[in-house]
């Protein structure tokens, strides 16, 4: 290697040097510190008492009642929140792309709930759920005189998705917007010459192209939504005491391992939750990976089977 060569790749280190020192000691090092610590008795506080135990805080949480049902929580707000968001932000996202007057300014107001910080939203939706004094049971009121629905207990899982779904539309419209915008006018143009109407060429020219848009949206909703936590935990009564847990409907994974992690200070067994958490949704991202060969069309992919 030159004396040239040596001075670019110093330059190189020395600049990326923050970056790596940051992933190292912020992000390497806490995962090998967690990863022991998940294999002991650790409360967080007492080094003197803390033993090996192996694998024990595993398999009590795969066996631990709770812990399953906060996991079947969790899969089914999965299953309810990943659809919606994906179904509505794509729509949201075809309407403000047309070429209608003011698309501009409907596209900052989708976009603005976005912005909002998290524990406003949340407390801005808390005052119009409230069942004594909200708004939409007062909305409601008007059609059915005495209405008063629980919405923050009984309804927690519909309330938790509409929150999250208020948030989260607008950062999903302007990634399908993107997508949307790097179709081909061409193709569209000659799919209408050759007589397809508005559905047919949604559905055989955008929709095929918009699919790793489709399939990146699906990876990040699927983890995001396995790991959350700020807005359910908010949700919660009494959001200064920790002990207090959200209603039984949002009571979801993460926040299960941080009950067991910073109430009853179980360290190894709440970080082994969030191990095993971490395993499932790399399993779950790793099928989803496999089925794009069935879904997910890649145009370069196809051009270079036809040369």
């Amino acid at each position: 290697m030159s004396s040239r060569e040596r001075r670019q790749a110093g330059a190189f280190y020395l600049f990326i040097s923050p970056w790596l020192l940051g992933f190292v000691f912020l992000s390497i090092v806490p995962l090998l510190v967690g990863l022991f610590i998940s294999f002991s008795n650790y409360d967080g506080l007492n080094l003197m008492t803390t033993k090996w135990v192996g694998l024990r805080n595993y398999t009590r949480a795969l066996g631990d009642t709770e812990t399953q049902y906060a996991l079947q929580r969790t899969a089914l707000w999965t299953m309810l929140n990943v659809p919606l968001w994906l179904g509505i932000s794509f729509g949201l996202a075809l309407l403000m792309n047309q070429n209608v007057r003011g698309r501009g300014v409907f596209r900052t107001i989708f976009y603005l709930p976005s912005a909002v910080p998290v524990v406003a939203t949340v407390w801005i939706w808390k005052i119009f759920l409230d069942k004594n004094y909200g708004l939409v049971n007062g909305l409601l009121g008007l059609a059915q005189p005495g209405t008063a629905l629980p919405w923050l207990t009984d309804y927690a899982l519909q309330s938790l998705t509409a929150i999250s779904l208020w948030t989260g539309l607008g950062s999903g419209m302007v990634i399908f917007l993107a997508g949307l915008q790097g179709i081909p006018t061409e193709l569209d143009e000659a799919a209408r010459i050759d007589g397809a109407n508005a559905f047919q060429v949604w559905r055989h020219v955008t929709l095929p192209l918009m699919t790793p848009v489709l399939f990146f949206q699906l990876v990040l909703a699927i983890i995001s939504s396995m790991q959350a936590f700020v807005v359910p935990m908010l949700i919660s009564p009494g959001v200064g005491n920790l002990s207090n847990l959200p209603p039984r409907g949002v009571y979801l994974y993460m926040i299960h391992a941080f009950q067991q992690i910073f109430v009853f200070r179980r360290f190894g067994y709440g970080i082994a939750m969030l191990w095993l958490l971490f395993i499932l949704v790399i399993a779950l991202t790793f099928l989803v990976f496999r089925t794009q060969r069935y879904w997910v069309y890649y145009e370069t992919e196809i051009e270079e089977k036809k040369a």
